[in-house]
């Protein structure tokens, strides 16, 4: 990996976690109104339609037999898992307490690196990583009065599948590219989401709120479909485990966001273990990582 795509693949990922950061406070505001089987299905069916027109007008080939097991575990964990998990634990918590939980999804990213992508991270950067993490759980639990959640499980479970699906695609983008995998696995996946869906919409209704349809609209159109561009590109480029780091500073983005278009609280220990999690990401960029 030359230096130029080390920076660029940073580049790319951070404009990846900025897309990926209004996720929760999105998806909160939708299952205010909607079920979250509509919201965590409904937005992949929804971004599934720019991604097949644009497949067609690229006339893009259809993925090679031995990559659809690949698709399958990407859809697995970042089309059905993630969403429908996060979705069910935002009718229980708020966003910024989801937010700090996902906040050890860069771990999990790793070590799915680590064993699906032929990443060998160095001592150094798992050092780094854990210190971070554990700086992310710390806060958590701080803000939580030292426990967790019940919702906590649901979210955990999100780390667990967004970390396959994150190390699996940025895996697949290295030959396939980035926004391909993104777009077939989405349309892989519509006729797996076709039934669950329309019972939960004739079970459930779609009576929502201009915010609720807001907040939807951006989860299926940014969180599901245009955030990951930049993101798969800057893990094909810099590396899955190293590019996926940056996620350490997503709960604190979306803390800032929260306070500039909510008006929530911005405190002052809350920058100060924003500015010691970036330091541990600014640690972890400089430590090796060997590829297979």
């Amino acid at each position: 990996m030359s230096a130029r795509d080390e920076t660029l693949g940073f580049a790319y990922g951070i404009l990846g976690v900025a897309a990926f950061s209004l996720t929760l406070p999105a998806t909160r505001l939708a299952v205010a109104d909607l079920d979250p089987i509509i919201v965590a299905l409904g937005r992949c069916a929804i971004a599934a339609i720019p991604a097949a027109a644009l497949l067609l007008v690229a006339r893009t080939r259809a993925p090679a037999r031995a990559d659809l097991g690949s698709l399958g575990l990407v859809i697995a964990g970042v089309i059905v898992g993630f969403p429908v998990l996060t979705a069910v634990a935002m009718r229980e918590v708020p966003a910024t307490h989801g937010a700090i939980v996902l906040g050890v999804l860069p771990l999990a990213t790793a070590l799915a690196a680590a064993i699906r992508g032929g990443e060998r991270p160095s001592a150094g950067f798992w050092i780094a990583a854990i210190a971070g993490s554990a700086l992310v759980v710390a806060y958590a639990l701080w803000q939580g009065a030292g426990s967790l959640h019940l919702a906590d499980l649901a979210l955990l479970g999100a780390v667990v599948l967004g970390a396959l699906g994150y190390a699996e695609g940025g895996r697949l983008a290295r030959t396939m590219g980035a926004w391909q995998v993104i777009c077939w696995a989405l349309v892989l996946s519509l006729p797996l989401l076709a039934v669950p869906l329309a019972w939960a919409i004739a079970k459930h209704g779609v009576n929502a709120s201009p915010s609720a349809w807001a907040g939807f609209a951006y989860v299926a159109l940014v969180s599901q479909f245009l955030g990951f561009f930049p993101w798969y590109k800057g893990l094909a480029l810099g590396g899955v485990a190293r590019v996926g780091q940056l996620q350490l500073l997503q709960p604190f983005l979306t803390l800032a966001a929260s306070w500039a278009l909510l008006g929530e609280q911005l405190t002052v220990p809350m920058l100060v273990f924003a500015a010691a999690v970036v330091a541990t990401v600014a640690i972890g960029r400089r430590m090796p990582v060997a590829r297979s």
